[in-house]
């Protein structure tokens, strides 16, 4: 059995996550409570190292954890979920599971400049006598996802056989400011910030539709305020800078404010170069900004 032990920890290594040296008197549940606010993810934290081998190991002072964390990715110009899906997840029919993820659909590409998380995947290797639902019961906390294991590693109907490789996709892992700033000082800093935009960007996407009942309500002087302070964000998507000036675009226009309209419009069209401003339901006033006469 010892081969299996080394192929588990050779596996983990290789995974997601940052080093933590495991201190005097520290448990599992004292780690996980510290990295994710939750002593429920020890059961992670012992198969990400292997210590539910054969039993199971105990840990000591000094010994060097992984300890596994979602990466965090900006999508760039014509990445597709599932372009992201096959550089992460190693295939791209994995699209549909990380555009769920993201609390999306992978029929609709996300927005460059997004921040999308990237589950963490488990290796684990069956034993005797091990089903998909008692995985998922392990790591996903739900025995009812086992599709979700059999689906992400293309199996249906999955019956294990004792050193079948499964692996487990594992999205549910934020990081408590103790967890992120242990992160920092890791090799893996990426995990400080990562998450951070992504949480940004869902809070202006809530926003943006207020704003755009603004401008349909003739609330332009809100509107115009709550479009500057939207764009005080850092690092939103080009589909939210494109909604804010364009709404921004029509309220400077209500209130003849012809300069900041203009500059607006640029930005907007900057954003989405292929809109057609079509005369028939485009207002002349707008389409003087956005077509300055020479």
């Amino acid at each position: 059995m010892r081969w299996l032990v080394v192929m588990l920890v050779c596996v983990a290594s290789d995974a997601s996550g940052f080093v933590h040296v495991v201190r005097s008197k520290e448990s599992l549940a004292d780690i996980s409570k510290r990295m994710y606010g939750d002593a429920a993810h020890e059961g992670l934290l012992a198969g990400a190292n292997a210590l539910d081998v054969q039993g199971g190991s105990a840990i000591v002072s000094g010994m060097q954890l992984q300890v596994p964390a979602c990466d965090y990715h900006h999508v760039t110009e014509h990445e597709t979920w599932a372009s992201i899906a096959r550089d992460y997840l190693g295939d791209d029919k994995r699209a549909d599971h990380l555009a769920r993820v993201n609390d999306a659909v992978p029929w609709i590409a996300p927005s460059a400049g997004q921040e999308v998380r990237i589950p963490y995947v488990l290796t684990y290797i069956a034993g005797e006598g091990d089903t998909t639902t008692g995985i998922a019961r392990r790591y996903l906390g739900d025995p009812n996802k086992a599709w979700e294991l059999e689906a992400y590693n293309g199996r249906k109907e999955w019956k294990l056989l004792r050193g079948d490789v499964v692996l487990v996709p594992i999205s549910d892992l934020e990081l408590t400011d103790v967890g992120r700033a242990e992160a920092l000082g890791s090799e893996r800093s990426r995990h400080e910030a990562g998450g951070s935009v992504m949480t940004q960007q869902r809070k202006v996407s809530v926003e943006v539709p207020t704003l755009l009942a603004d401008v349909r309500s003739g609330r332009y002087v809100d509107a115009v305020a709550r479009g500057n302070r939207l764009l005080g964000h850092t690092d939103l998507t080009h589909a939210q800078l494109a909604a804010i000036q364009r709404a921004l675009t029509e309220a400077y226009v209500a209130l003849d404010a012809t300069g900041p309209a203009t500059l607006a419009c640029d930005e907007w069209r900057k954003l989405e170069p292929g809109v057609t401003l079509d005369p028939t339901y485009v207002s002349p006033k707008i389409l003087e900004v956005c077509h300055p006469k020479p």
